[in-house]
């Protein structure tokens, strides 16, 4: 499965190399939605990038929500960082005077939350963007290139889809509807598939392998299984056209609606295989991108031979830092 992918969350980046016009409309409701809820984590910082010099009304109103959402997480973070202070402050005193387990773990826990808040406010108010800035992991949002009404769109997504008719509370029992598999496309996908399909640009992906896999070995007597991620990137690097499937469930009353969306992904090439994964994403050819987009349900044929005449690159792999 695709346990995350560092992404081009430029929704400029679409506009230039499709011509896409993008549903400005449905930024601002994300905006407001993950606002109203108080959850602004699972936006990714470069997706926010392209508002700081906002042009037309709209980009306005998506400035304006972010930079009050980031008043009120600066705000958060400074009185997390003033209890934990003094909670260490608290902790420190006892332990000179009577050491206790309660305020060694007092002294613990404070240290790494004062640490953690410090870094969430370095990140909030750094301007200049990192790779990790552009990483999703499911439950995230990214630009999803789509046809909507005849016409090329880009519309934030949640990465993890919820398939139609589902409930918040059926998709919390399912939570792995992030990816797609090909094999079964034709059947829990099959509301989807043929019909409402989508580009998702990608510039790396990330799996969780073992790490006995990994080095091509048993697990020694006694060993217990280890966890890796390794970060694979394509050789020469490129922007990946990802195959994906999307839909949107209507919104409870005052709720925005919620786009989402799932990357298809399929059996590994030799070289993902050997580093320890079974699946990986399907990037489709920039000519399919189309009659991908715009699928025919009744010649599905048709699509499935986009997703078998895909681009193969060479995907180099690492330890994710």
């Amino acid at each position: 499965m695709c346990y995350s992918a560092q992404i081009q969350a430029d929704y400029r980046k679409y506009q230039r190399q499709f011509g896409a016009s993008v549903s400005l409309e449905l930024f601002v409701e994300l905006f407001w939605e993950r606002r109203r809820r108080g959850d602004w984590s699972k936006l990714p910082k470069a997706m926010l990038a392209p508002f700081a010099s906002p042009e037309g009304e709209a980009e306005q109103r998506a400035a304006e929500l972010i930079t009050a959402a980031e008043r009120e997480q600066t705000t958060a973070l400074e009185a997390e960082l003033f209890q934990q202070k003094t909670r260490l402050a608290g902790a420190e005193r006892a332990l000179a005077t009577k050491p206790t387990k309660k305020a060694q773990n007092d002294q613990r826990i404070a240290t790494d939350k004062i640490q953690r808040a410090q870094r969430n406010l370095a990140d909030l108010h750094r301007s200049e963007l990192l790779p990790r800035d552009s990483r999703v992991f499911p439950g995230y949002y990214a630009p999803v290139l789509v046809v909507r009404d005849g016409q090329l769109t880009v519309i934030p997504m949640r990465y993890q889809c919820r398939l139609p008719g589902w409930t918040a509370a059926m998709e919390r029992q399912k939570p792995g509807t992030y990816n797609a598999r090909k094999d079964n496309l034709k059947k829990a996908w099959r509301q989807l598939y043929g019909y409402q399909h989508g580009i998702l640009i990608v510039n790396a992906f990330y799996e969780n392998v073992t790490r006995h896999r990994l080095e091509h070995r048993e697990l020694a007597p006694g060993e217990k299984e280890e966890n890796v991620v390794l970060e694979f990137r394509p050789e020469p690097q490129q922007d990946m056209l990802v195959a994906c499937l999307w839909s949107v469930s209507k919104g409870e009353e005052g709720e925005a609606d919620l786009y989402s969306f799932a990357a298809i992904t399929d059996e590994p090439p030799e070289e993902v295989s050997a580093a320890g994964h079974d699946r990986c994403i399907v990037p489709i050819k920039p000519e399919h991108v189309p009659a991908w987009l715009q699928p025919d349900a009744r010649n599905l044929a048709a699509v499935d031979a986009i997703l078998d005449d895909r681009n193969q690159p060479y995907y180099e792999h690492r330890l994710a830092a």
